[in-house]
Order: structure tokens, then C-alpha cells, then sequence
């Protein structure tokens, strides 16, 4: 959807017509369900913040400036929002590494093995567990970051406008993420230290 039709759409929805909502959430709806799943790694809190989502965007509309695309600031809506879910409910949840398929179906992110003997499959599985312990002893804003440039493949000015960051600030973080993670790997013995 272009920006122009998300503000043709927009701005029926400001003229009173509620139904003119609909085709936002249908081109969103995918996109919204897998950032909240990623940063929740819960498939029913997932669904209940992107349906929270959804209904405080519709309600902030007059806000919306469009200085950027509706996405990205529905984006920011989402990422706040399960933001503020992890913060009450203090409790760390396990950063899942599943998305959604082009079918809306909901899949495993597979580490590349290609061999399938008993051996790999159980270094696979174990380190993609290790990958997951270690990702939720990030802090959210770390791992929110790098589940965004990792396993979402938005680039760092998608990612800058989302979370409304100076380019620099999301490189930084980035950085720091990723070598957070790789020392708590090294720590954990999952890599060896150099």
C-alpha cells in the first residue's frame, strides 16, 4: 500500500467512516502479529497486544503526522506496547525464534543444517536453546533491537524511524546487543573465547 492510499484511507477514518479502517489492519495484520510474537514469545500475548495495538492506532489516528509511513508508526504503537506487557508481567519470557510464512503460518526459524544424522540435530537443537536463554538475559531494548535487525531484516533506518532513534543510537545499541549475546554465549560455553 502506498502512502497515499494509506492517507486516502486515513483520512476517511477521520471523516467518521470506522469501516474505512479495515484495509490498514488487513495489510498490517501479519507484520503486527510477528514483531509482538518475537518480542513475546507467546502466541496468545502476541495476539492480544496486536489486537491492542490496532485499537489504540485506530483511536491516536488524529495523531498520526505522517511524517512517516502508517507501518512504521503502527510498528512503534506494537513495540511499545509489548514493551509495557514484559514490564508488568516482570516475569523473562524466552525470545522465540519463530515467524510467520508468507501463508500465515507460524514456523520455526531453522539454524542452516542441511545433514539430518541424530548428532547435528541435537548440536542444532541445543544451541538454538542456548541462542534463546541467552537472548532473554538481554535488556528489552537490546534484544527488541536485535530481533528487529536479525530476524526481522529491517534495515537501520526502518528500525530508527520505528523507534523513533537517531541512526547513530540504533547502531550503538546494535553493536552493544550483539556483543552482550556473543559474551554471553562465550560465558556459557555455547562458543569458545578467543
Amino acid at each position: 500500500m502506498t502512502r497515499e492510499e494509506e492517507s486516502a484511507i486515513i483520512a476517511k477514518v477521520l471523516s467518521g467512516d470506522a469501516d474505512a479502517f479495515e484495509p490498514l489492519v488487513t495489510a498490517n495484520q501479519n507484520f503486527v502479529y510477528n514483531i509482538a510474537l518475537k518480542m513475546l514469545s507467546n502466541p496468545e500475548d502476541a495476539f492480544d497486544v496486536s489486537q491492542e495495538a490496532f485499537l489504540k492506532a485506530y483511536r491516536s489516528l488524529k495523531d498520526f503526522k505522517g511524517d512517516s509511513s502508517f507501518s512504521s508508526w503502527l510498528y512503534r504503537i506494537t513495540a511499545n506496547m509489548c514493551l509495557d506487557f514484559m514490564r508488568k508481567n516482570k516475569k523473562r519470557r524466552a525470545a522465540s525464534i519463530v515467524y510467520l510464512d508468507d501463508d500465515s503460518e507460524l514456523k520455526e526459524l531453522e539454524l542452516p543444517d542441511t545433514r539430518y544424522d541424530p548428532e547435528n540435530e541435537l548440536e542444532r537443537k541445543e544451541l538454538q536453546g542456548a541462542i534463546n536463554d541467552a537472548l532473554t538475559l538481554l535488556p528489552d531494548d537490546q534484544r527488541s533491537i536485535l530481533l528487529l535487525r536479525e530476524l526481522s531484516g529491517m534495515s537501520y533506518a526502518e528500525i530508527s524511524d520505528a523507534l523513533k532513534l537517531e541512526p547513530g543510537t540504533v547502531k550503538s545499541r546494535l553493536f552493544r546487543a550483539r556483543a552482550r549475546l556473543a559474551k554471553i554465549l562465550k560465558e556459557n560455553g555455547t562458543f569458545p573465547a578467543k
